[in-house]
């Protein structure tokens, strides 16, 4: 039998208020003043204030640093690093969805492993010797799942690629999953992210690393999704706190058993188009799953199950059409668009280079050729 290795947080808290906690954290660890990594959007309506004006109440000493793209760059990491070191700070708190999370996982990771400056030699298995500075990671989206996970994505704009970086050493210390921190999100965004938890769900239960730990976390969360993205997408309070557990549920495990194309194909086009993590997932879902389906056994089977289909009698065949289909429904349901006007057909070939160069695509249960991947963009012109 194999050893399957499980990274998990240090301590979470989840549920109405959680982030009332965060004082309580800091001062048992004795910190002094925090780094806040959050993005502009998150500063510029008040969210990021929710906690800041936390740390204010609590007399706690703390610098904004908000410098964070939709599909952060070296340029952001690096810059937040010579913030941190700057701003004479001894710990961080993360705010926000994929974006923050990864940007400050970065900032971490080098501001304890500074021979990794240039950010690229992270990308893949990265050989760090020292955990990242103390970080307590407050989620604002339901979707990416990024405090729970040991994955980060950086994007590199002059080689117009995105690059993971997987290390044991950057999962958050401590993460604070508040649905009350979500409410502010707009419909799209909460689509967006809740379709990229999908795919970390489907994507973690067929990889080719699944086993049973694993797959009891994502089918638990695929059947959460099923049940309350569509309500989270109406701002409805028991969908977003469906929608925060199964993030946190499902990053728990794609963390530590990878994914598959869906994901190497949507970090391509959000390099070259800047097309959002999540609608690029959300778009890639459907016609991976299809790609895929002679691959993952009695899979779709269950799939289709979480979301509500009764598959007594179904053939094979049925099911996993079953399972693809309401998927694309629950897709559409939530206004995600099934085509990317951007792609061009000369654009094809890097695509589908960097897609087969992805860390992620070695979990795809299915190998995929350069063929393979052509066919499956081309499905989105």
């Amino acid at each position: 039998m194999a050893v399957n290795r499980f990274v998990l947080n240090g301590m979470s808290f989840h549920g109405h208020g959680a982030i009332n906690e965060i004082p309580g954290i800091i001062a048992s660890k004795g910190f002094r003043k925090a780094f806040v990594a959050s993005d502009p959007d998150l500063v510029k309506f008040g969210v990021t204030a929710k906690i800041t004006d936390l740390l204010e109440q609590n007399h706690i000493d703390y610098v904004v640093y908000s410098n964070i793209k939709p599909n952060p760059t070296i340029q952001n990491v690096q810059e937040g690093v010579d913030a941190y070191k700057a701003s004479g700070a001894d710990f961080m708190i993360t705010i926000g969805g994929g974006s923050s999370m990864d940007t400050g996982k970065g900032i971490g990771i080098i501001v304890n492993n500074p021979e990794y400056y240039d950010v690229r030699s992270l990308e893949g298995v990265a050989p760090t010797k020292n955990r990242t500075v103390f970080t307590i990671a407050v989620p604002t989206t339901g979707g990416t799942g990024a405090e729970s996970t040991i994955n980060y994505v950086i994007t590199d704009v002059e080689k117009k690629r995105k690059f993971v970086c997987v290390d044991p050493n950057d999962i958050p210390d401590v993460a604070v999953v508040d649905p009350d921190m979500m409410s502010s999100m707009p419909k799209g965004l909460t689509a967006s992210t809740g379709m990229d938890a999908l795919t970390h769900a489907i994507e973690g239960y067929t990889t080719k690393a699944a086993w049973a730990l694993s797959d009891c976390l994502d089918l638990e969360a695929i059947k959460l999704i099923a049940k309350n993205l569509r309500a989270a997408v109406q701002n409805d309070p028991d969908g977003r706190e469906g929608m925060a557990l199964a993030q946190y549920v499902t990053a728990m495990a794609y963390s530590n058993v990878g994914l598959g194309i869906a994901h190497s194909m949507a970090h391509t086009l959000g390099a070259v188009y800047d097309t959002p993590h999540g609608v690029a997932c959300a778009m890639m879902l459907p016609i991976v799953m299809e790609f895929n389906k002679d691959f993952t056994g009695e899979k779709y089977k269950a799939i289709a199950e979480a979301f509500g289909v009764d598959t007594a009698g179904m053939d094979q065949e049925t099911y996993r059409k079953a399972a693809i289909d309401a998927v694309q429904q629950l897709s559409v349901d939530v206004g995600i668009p099934t085509k990317l006007e951007k792609l061009k057909e000369e654009d094809l070939p890097f695509l589908c280079e960097s897609a087969a160069a992805d860390a992620c695509a070695p979990g795809n249960p299915r190998e995929a050729s350069l063929e393979d991947f052509e066919m499956m963009f081309r499905k989105l012109m």
